[in-house]
């Protein structure tokens, strides 16, 4: 087991706790006292099951364990108070109700306790990197201590709501235009917004957001190794899978993933190419997921190194939704070597353009999203695997990406 899991383990461990009001309970003494750099993370996009601002946190918490220099404070929602703690990162769970249609998220409302954690803290820079209540909690914290924030743009709601423009209903787009004016208001009230794109980028300069940076996310390249194809063979008995031609999804099965145009192509991938369609996530067997000719379904996965095992023993790795600020799934799957099946808009689309390692097909097309998987089948995927694992090392290795990070923090203007 990796020192990184190790990291991952204790940070998020919520059992075997003493009964805590992190309200009222004495906090414990700042880590690293000396720490020339003290940052405080906070977001609700954090669950057991949630996977790309989770495995961004998690990443920053190794980094930050390795140099003696920085401290790091997260603060998420939980189903309890709770305090666990490294060498040098503290993660505050904050107990907090389940946001409605978003099972595996919980809100942040804990607002004298998120003052409390900011005025003992004492972070030099505060990152927010959800779009609900933790941007005011953390306005309304810096009465007591007053650092500047950053917000990191890891979900992009007006799309989300509306990942069709002029083709969805008229309700939606009324909501997006509303969500586009709420994050407005909320880049208004940070020094900076961070985004992992030039796609989101673009997007927020659509809505009058100027005052970005562009720093894309990581990949462990490690744990997401062509090595694991070695034994894919062994990964698919485990998982109950066919021999043959495999395309992936791992992921959540939420309405703006757009899994539903991938189940409507994938009979007609089915028939011509005999491949199969395994979805890996969140809501597995529920009514989102109907029955299609070739598809498989199986459960969220946890285990980061299994994840990584099913990345390797994939031929094809899908992303359908286009309204991913990035795409860290994908980024996984070129760094395993295995190519990706992109729409025409959205974070991934980038990331296969970038790397030259998969194909594109027309967002929201069911058709084309067939015709292109088909033809990613019949392509020299060795080819496209190696191009794309090389991109992933070159761009995206976690270390260099927290270097830039951080240099965009030293340079957020004080006071």
């Amino acid at each position: 087991m990796t020192s990184g899991v190790l990291v991952e383990q204790r940070l998020l461990s919520e059992t075997a706790r003493v009964p805590l009001d992190i309200a009222r309970s004495v906090l414990p003494p700042r880590l690293r006292p000396d720490a020339t750099l003290g940052l405080l993370d906070i977001s609700e996009y954090f669950s057991d099951t949630s996977g790309g601002v989770r495995t961004y946190l998690m990443q920053k918490a190794r980094y930050v364990e390795r140099h003696a220099e920085l401290r790091q404070a997260i603060l998420v929602p939980g189903e309890a108070d709770a305090i666990v703690e490294t060498s040098g990162v503290r993660c505050y769970r904050l107990r907090g109700p389940l946001i409605p249609f978003q099972a595996s998220y919980r809100f942040l409302l804990a607002t004298r306790s998120t003052s409390r954690i900011v005025a003992h803290e004492r972070p030099d820079i505060i990152e927010v990197g959800s779009n609900y209540f933790a941007p005011w909690l953390i306005q309304r914290a810096r009465r007591r201590w007053n650092a500047p924030v950053v917000w990191f743009y890891h979900a992009h709601l007006p799309r989300v709501v509306a990942p069709n423009g002029d083709r969805d209903t008229r309700a939606r787009r009324a909501a997006s235009v509303v969500l586009a004016a709420y994050s407005r208001r909320i880049a208004r009230s940070v020094a900076c917004t961070i985004v992992a794109s030039d796609f989101v980028r673009r997007e927020l300069a659509a809505l009058g957001i100027e005052r970005t940076a562009r720093v894309p996310l990581g990949v462990d390249l490690d744990l997401h190794h062509p090595r694991r194809r070695a034994w894919a063979a062994e990964t698919r008995r485990r998982y109950d899978l066919p021999e043959g031609p495999l395309a992936l999804y791992l992921g959540r099965f939420s309405r703006e993933k757009r899994v539903d145009v991938a189940l409507d192509a994938w009979p007609e991938v089915h028939r011509r190419t005999g491949a199969h369609l395994v979805l890996v996530g969140a809501g597995a067997g529920g009514p989102r997921v109907p029955s299609r000719p070739g598809v498989l379904v199986r459960p969220f996965e946890r285990n980061r190194e299994a994840v990584a095992d099913l990345h390797a023993a994939a031929d094809i790795d899908l992303a359908p939704g286009p309204a991913e600020t990035f795409g860290l799934a994908a980024l996984e799957a070129l760094a395993s070597a295995t190519p990706v099946l992109a729409p025409s808009a959205g974070g991934v689309t980038e990331l296969v353009e970038r790397s030259g390692g998969g194909r594109i097909f027309r967002t929201g097309e069911s058709a084309s999203l067939a015709e292109e998987a088909i033809a990613l089948l019949g392509d020299d995927r060795a080819a496209l695997g190696a191009r794309a694992r090389l991109y992933a090392e070159r761009e995206h290795d976690w270390g260099s990406v927290f270097d830039r990070l951080f240099e965009v923090y030293r340079h957020v203007p004080r006071g």
